[in-house]
């Protein structure tokens, strides 16, 4: 039996599904399972503070059982795993990529434009919150924690008038539908490998073989790029940062980078398109831009 360490959310519990599914299909001799692992996130009520790093905050007890041996993989959501992940383990396999934008969900059915003045948005992350109020800066922005559905229905409830949410994890919820998806160039460029699900392994272990069947090479290329420019800007996932890379077809893709150095100070965008093959210099690029 091959055990993967999964967080007991909803969203955590179908993302799991969609490696396990991958697996089984390309391994039906294999016996695969979910190990449920409440991460550091899961059992904290509190807002992280905007100067706490929160690296590892959603990974680091799935890793633990991983580096520990009481399972044999763990998945995560890409956008969570700390840049550095040392020599022991590896990203063995990217799933095929979800919609990566950002996306509003309103009490009323609008777009960030017709939220009205003074709207006040749940949001905790210091990358949306810089983006949204240099377009606009009427909104009143507060912390909001708690599962997807738990979100939403703060704002079903009246206690925002709105939250913004990776569009990914509604859809994978099948939620897609309330939500206006937010322009990633124009309005909120989303986090660094936002919408990826990553299997992680311990490097040279079997799984790790096996998981390199079943990898994404496309979502690998973008969502590497994206990492690798949250590496050159300081790392850790409550940096003022979006990075997206999309492929444009005919093996290219487009990279776009937000950076809020400073709150209230607006945000600054660099882009550009490269083969896929030339995404980590392109990364590079982009970040020293920035810089």
């Amino acid at each position: 039996m091959i055990a993967l360490a999964t967080r007991g959310s909803a969203l955590a519990r179908v993302q799991a599904e969609l490696v396990l599914v991958s697996l089984r299909a390309r391994f039906p001799q294999e016996q695969f399972k979910a190990v449920v692992v409440d991460s550091d996130g899961d059992l904290s009520s509190a807002p992280l503070a905007p100067d706490q790093p929160g690296q590892g905050w959603f990974t680091s007890r799935l890793e633990r059982a991983l580096l520990e041996g009481e399972v044999d993989g763990a998945v995560h959501s890409a956008k969570d795993l700390p840049t550095d992940l040392g020599d022991e383990l590896v990203i063995a396999a990217f799933m095929p990529r979800a919609d990566p934008r950002d996306a509003l969900v309103a009490s009323l059915p609008v777009g960030l434009a017709e939220l009205p003045l003074g709207a006040r948005v749940g949001t905790s992350s210091p990358r949306r919150t810089a983006q949204l109020l240099a377009l606009r800066p009427d909104l009143r922005m507060s912390p909001i924690r708690g599962n997807v559905d738990t979100r939403v229905r703060k704002v079903r409830a009246g206690e925002f008038d709105g939250c913004v949410i990776a569009l990914a994890g509604l859809a994978r919820l099948d939620r897609g539908g309330e939500a206006q998806p937010l322009d990633p160039e124009r309005e909120c460029t989303p986090a660094p490998a936002q919408g990826a699900v990553a299997l992680q392994a311990r490097a040279g272990s079997r799984l790790a073989e096996m998981a390199a069947e079943v990898d994404d090479p496309t979502t690998r290329s973008c969502v590497e790029a994206e990492r690798l420019v949250l590496t050159r800007m300081g790392g850790g996932c409550r940096l003022p940062l979006g990075a997206l890379a999309e492929p444009l077809g005919q093996g290219k893709a487009r990279l776009v980078v937000a950076w809020a150095p400073e709150p209230g100070e607006g945000v600054q965008r660099a882009t550009g398109e490269a083969a896929i093959a030339d995404l980590p210099q392109l990364a590079v690029r982009l970040a020293g831009q920035l810089r």
